[in-house]
């Protein structure tokens, strides 16, 4: 966190946190996926994990931060490793952790939530463990509301090459990020866990948009 809290400083991110950031686990947040930021931005709010796709693990730099902070890596294009991706997450949140899944499957524009794949809410089906909608708004930059012409400086997706696109970030100045963290949900409260991703899917969604249009309404 300390090592985030940092590079969240020397990037020029100033973090708006709404609600209670979790300081312990096991808890399974999931949050809408905006860019390679996310990582820096929620490392900076708790202490984290996060699941990611395996490429990750081989890529130079990142991929090394990934390992260090204990990323859970999982392959999303073979549906037969679901099952042992799911029990990977269930023995990390049973030790205590706290992991970040981002269950849109990628990321986005940074303007919309995409729906959410119900596959990994399964690793939640174990006693104690809560999972915490939250939701990224990357609303500010240089204390002005962002706009669309601005937003793919920080938002990172579609096709976009990543060392050209970390280049223009930071080239691009400060930004205001807000953090929603919604009150946690039980997968018990649910009827089952596609209806629990439908729930925090709303959630993340409505966090989203009351930041980027009426921040004013958020508490």
């Amino acid at each position: 966190m300390h090592y985030h809290r940092l590079v969240c400083r020397t990037l020029g991110i100033r973090l708006d946190i709404v609600g209670k950031a979790p300081k312990r686990g096991p808890l399974l947040i999931v949050s809408n996926h905006v860019s390679w930021l996310d990582i820096v931005v929620l490392s900076a709010v708790a202490p984290v994990s996060f699941v990611a796709k395996k490429e990750v693990s081989g890529w130079p730099f990142f991929g090394s931060l990934a390992r260090l902070q204990r990323t859970v890596f999982i392959d999303r294009d073979r549906r037969h490793t679901t099952g042992s991706s799911r029990d990977q997450m269930r023995m990390r949140l049973a030790k205590g952790d706290i992991l970040v899944l981002f269950p849109e499957g990628t990321s986005s524009d940074g303007r919309r939530v995409l729906p959410f794949k119900s596959s990994f809410f399964g690793a939640a089906e174990i006693g104690g463990v809560m999972v915490q909608p939250v939701s990224l708004a990357y609303r500010g930059h240089r204390n002005l509301p962002m706009n669309r012409r601005l937003m793919p400086r920080y938002a990172w997706f579609g096709e976009m090459e990543l060392a050209p696109h970390l280049l223009e970030a930071l080239r691009s100045g400060p930004i205001e990020v807000t953090v929603v963290c919604h009150p946690p949900l039980s997968l018990s409260c649910a009827a089952n866990r596609k209806a629990l991703a439908l729930h925090a899917e709303n959630l993340v969604r409505q966090g989203v948009s009351l930041a980027l249009h009426h921040p004013e309404k958020i508490s």
